[in-house]
């Protein structure tokens, strides 16, 4: 919903917020993410509580709240809570802010009781963590704090161990520290949020004598706003890419028209200049994993002197994909999504040109389309809008483009081969599929959460669930990773399966789209054989349930030898597959785990 979009009116999200909840919950064709979320406030929480649930729906995922009382943050979340232990929280939210600092230093203080009163802070909050951790097992998203609203040592507040802000400075870097040696642990910025907004209005003291908001009731949206672009990123829902307009959106001018070396770019003027940094910003995104594509109508030719320039930030190898031609944007976006095996709903669209901008919206359903404004404007509006909001961040994203820039020169080697099969046995692909380990968690749970068209069952599992499961003897885990002669790919497919007596039943069998058609789905197959006989297994029985997004795996198990047994009106389907005696291996074209191929 565009209403929902940054930048967003949030005074008229929040009168509207009702008919906006009755609107999405009627869209069709919108196949709902349950999930459970507590909110554990030191403050007044119902707005904001509102106001999430209107932005994960926007995100596709309907949410149920557990909400504590009134400044109950601490005891509901530490000690004993039959109400929240029933309701189960697979996300916890604690909503403080430094109207919960109790043990504030004053300027008689010598420097150890400052730092007695910081320990004490600290200590209370980090064996919160710990008890939820242990007790409920899921990611905890913890509010950081804001400046104070004054300052009485005024400058120097900042400095002397006495003040205020030097208080909360150290304090949110010991919450920094936590959250860099915990897992599923996850720092929402109020600190920053209450600075881009302004301290002044964001602290206005009325809202919390009146109501009991650590923040001014208007700047409400902005902070629920965020917390759910953590809570989307940690489900899956981050886009992938970005679809690039050209022409007076990555420099200044009409290349076509003024040529490369008369197009806005580099230091000599400060329109130059801003391009320059958008571009910088783009780069940056780059190294993140998002993967950058352009999208112009222009002549290919003339559209890639413009990166030739020695001031042009970006050059044709940051692009994974490059489309210049005279068709619909649209049409292109669609082409450009199924050339790199994306979805066309994992892309952001920017263009300074409304009129494609609306094409786009309407044509792309599912593609972000934002209002970028003046090009000052293009960095902030994306940054802000956190399309690609960062919970993890593994080797795998910070290689991502050159991950599909690889890809696409396995399709133009393809070319050159009459017989596929031979084609794939000039890649020497070598494979490593083992059990889950700790290096690669993150990456699997990522995966798990990630993966649409690929993903036979679409369960979800957070990274606290993918190690309790690794570390269970009643369940077989596999994961995959697969390199050829063109580069590393990491970590492309995850396989769970919970052992019940001589029977495996598969939770979880998905694979990476980027591999697609290489045979790592037959190297799996013969690897979970392998394991399952070693471990007694019989019989192996895999589900497919289907989504819009998943149809091209609907056959999936029939390929690999399964049977199908049930099927419902829904289409959900169980298959069986009987391990033989003797089993006949699928894969003979990947090397896997250092063995030599069976061809």
């Amino acid at each position: 919903m565009e209403e929902l979009e940054y930048p967003f009116r949030a005074e008229w999200l929040m009168k509207k917020k009702r008919s906006l909840k009755k609107q999405l919950l009627a869209e069709e064709g919108i196949s709902f993410l349950k999930k459970r979320i507590a909110i554990l406030g030191g403050s007044t929480t119902d707005e904001i509580r509102n106001m999430l649930e209107l932005f994960l729906l926007n995100y596709g995922i309907k949410a149920s709240f557990y909400e504590s009382e009134y400044n109950r943050y601490y005891e509901d979340g530490m000690f004993d809570n039959p109400e929240l232990e029933v309701f189960a929280p697979e996300i916890i939210y604690i909503h403080t802010s430094a109207r919960n600092i109790t043990e504030w230093p004053t300027v008689s203080d010598s420097r150890e009781c400052v730092d007695r009163k910081l320990d004490a802070v600290f200590d209370k909050f980090a064996g919160l963590w710990g008890h939820l951790e242990e007790k409920y097992h899921c990611p905890v998203i913890q509010n950081n704090f804001e400046l104070p609203f004054y300052r009485l040592l005024g400058n120097q507040d900042a400095c002397f161990f006495q003040g205020k802000v030097n208080f909360v400075s150290r304090l949110n870097l010991r919450f920094y520290e936590y959250a860099e040696k915990h897992r599923n642990f996850y720092i929402h910025d109020i600190h920053y949020e209450a600075a881009s907004y302004g301290l002044e209005k964001w602290s206005a003291p009325f809202y919390w004598h009146m109501y009991k908001y650590a923040m001014c009731v208007p700047a409400i949206p902005y902070t629920a706003y965020n917390v759910a672009l953590i809570i989307k990123s940690l489900f899956g829902k981050n886009k992938k890419a970005l679809a690039l307009d050209l022409d007076n959106t990555l420099w200044g001018g009409v290349i076509g028209d003024d040529g490369a070396e008369s197009i806005e770019i580099g230091q000599e003027t400060s329109l130059g200049q801003t391009y320059s940094e958008f571009q910088s910003y783009l780069k940056e995104l780059k190294q993140i994993g998002v993967l950058l594509t352009v999208i112009s109508k222009n002549n290919e030719d003339t559209a890639k002197t413009g990166f030739g320039r020695e001031d042009s930030v970006l050059s044709l190898r940051d692009f994974a994909a490059f489309t210049a031609n005279w068709e619909p944007k649209d049409r292109n976006l669609v082409r450009t999504a199924a050339e790199l095996n994306l979805l066309p709903e994992a892309f952001v669209f920017v263009d300074d040109n409304p009129a494609e901008r609306e094409i786009v919206r309407q044509g792309v359903l599912g593609a972000a389309v934002p209002e970028i404004g003046e090009v000052e404007q293009y960095l902030q509006v994306l940054d802000r809008a956190g399309y690609f909001e960062v919970t993890e961040l593994s080797a795998d994203d910070q290689k991502r483009s050159e991950m599909y820039r690889a890809n696409a020169e396995r399709s133009r080697a393809q070319a050159q081969f009459a017989d596929y099969g031979e084609y794939l046995l000039s890649l020497n692909m070598k494979g490593n599929i083992r059990p889950f380990e700790a290096d690669y968690m993150a990456r699997i749970a990522q995966l798990s959460n990630k993966s649409n068209q690929f993903n036979l069952t679409t369960r979800r599992y957070t990274q606290t669930e993918i190690e309790t499961i690794a570390a269970s003897e009643r369940y077989i885990t596999l994961y995959g990773k697969l390199e050829d002669k063109f580069g590393d790919n990491g970590v492309v497919s995850v396989i769970i399966g919970e052992i019940r007596g001589k029977e495996l039943h598969l939770d979880l069998w998905l694979m990476s789209c980027r591999v697609l058609k290489r045979d790592m789905e037959y190297a799996m197959m013969d690897e979970l054989v392998k394991v399952s006989k070693e471990r007694g297994i019989s019989d192996i029985f895999g589900y497919y349930y289907p989504t819009p997004k998943n149809s091209m795996v609907k056959e999936f198990f029939a390929l690999q030898g399964f049977q199908k047994i049930r099927e419902d009106e829904k289409g959900n389907t169980e298959w069986k597959f009987s391990i033989p005696e003797i089993y006949e291996q699928k894969n003979n074209v990947i090397q896997v785990n250092g063995r030599e191929k069976q061809v």
